[in-house]
């Protein structure tokens, strides 16, 4: 990431992949302003212990507050002068996206809706939006951008697609340059405690049982989290150097899936522990794979995820473990 001086806006900033983000816009210079809820969506200590680790860098400031509330959001913009929004908020997780799915398009729609409308009125003329490789349903691997997205088989992924729509509609209308980046199952510390690698490993130490969904043969695209950064970052950079106005689509994945069964298998030599396993059907929403072609976010923006899951594995591990500690 280049080292010029900027003031980004961080929606989803004290959460997993915010904190990281936030770190490395630090890094150059720049001033952060995180905006987060800490919803309680998973432990809101978790998050306050990402912020405690932000807090004290130089050009770092935090505002609790909902990316739905239009007075606040109307607060930060007037009295901020930003260059760019990096749009990280959102309501996350296929399958609880099934049990309440008003609330998923009420955060990742409107919320998004409005922090659209903020940069309008407010003359923000950048974006980066977080979007999910989840928008790909069960398409043939690997996904491309240029593959048809319109039969999302959740209310996440719908949710994902439909704020996807929204930017560009914002980018035709009002200029707004726009890079969505679709997220392939990131990991890493910090990681959230809802996901699979984090689940497992938590259950394999504590000698619980893990349940894995369908016969082991799902895989996933599973990218390190300092490779999504990397991503994010080049994405900034081409938002700042482009001369004129732009809409892109770019998937940051790591283009080598592993199979759930692995991916356990993998856990169990890191932690050197095995597994209890049990094995239940597939659930309504997920999807059989993932598989990123990142061919384009190579050529765009040099992005070569180097992170082998090994390694990646073991660096969540250890921080794991001394979290637990």
């Amino acid at each position: 990431m280049s080292k010029c001086k900027h003031r980004y806006l961080v929606s989803g900033g004290a959460g997993f992949i915010g904190s990281h983000l936030c770190e490395a816009l630090l890094e150059t210079g720049s001033e952060v302003i995180c905006l987060d809820n800490l919803s309680d969506f998973y432990d809101p200590r978790i998050k306050l212990a990402n912020l405690h680790t932000l807090l004290p860098r130089k050009g770092f400031s935090f505002i609790k507050a909902d990316i739905r509330d239009t007075d606040a959001l109307q607060s930060i913009f007037s009295s901020n002068s930003i260059d760019m929004l990096v749009h990280i908020a959102a309501m996350a997780g296929v399958r609880p996206s099934i049990e309440n799915p008003r609330l998923y398009y009420d955060v990742n729609l409107m919320g998004t809706q409005k922090l659209l409308e903020m940069c309008r009125r407010h003359g923000v003329k950048k974006l980066v939006f977080a979007s999910s490789s989840s928008v790909y349903g069960n398409n043939c691997v690997p996904f491309t951008e240029a593959d048809p997205v319109d039969n999302p088989i959740s209310p996440y992924a719908a949710s994902k697609k439909a704020a996807e729509l929204m930017c560009h509609t914002w980018y035709h209308l009002y200029d707004i340059s726009t890079i969505c980046l679709r997220f392939f199952t990131v990991y890493g510390p910090r990681q959230r405690p809802d996901l699979a690698i984090h689940k497992f490993a938590r259950d394999i130490l504590a000698d619980k049982t893990i349940t894995l969904f369908g016969d082991g043969s799902s895989s996933r695209d599973y990218t390190y989290v300092k490779d999504i950064i990397a991503g994010v970052s080049a994405a900034v950079d081409r938002l700042h150097a482009s001369e004129t106005k732009l809409y892109e689509i770019y998937n940051l994945g790591n283009a080598e899936p592993i199979s759930l069964i692995d991916m356990v298998s993998a856990l169990e030599q890191v932690l050197g522990k095995k597994a209890k396993l049990r094995h239940k059907a597939m659930q309504a929403g997920d999807v059989e794979r993932t598989f990123a072609d990142i061919s384009k976010a190579g050529e765009f923006l040099n992005y070569a995820p180097s992170t082998p899951f090994m390694e990646g594995l073991q660096n969540f591990v250890d921080w794991l473990v001394t979290t637990k500690n």
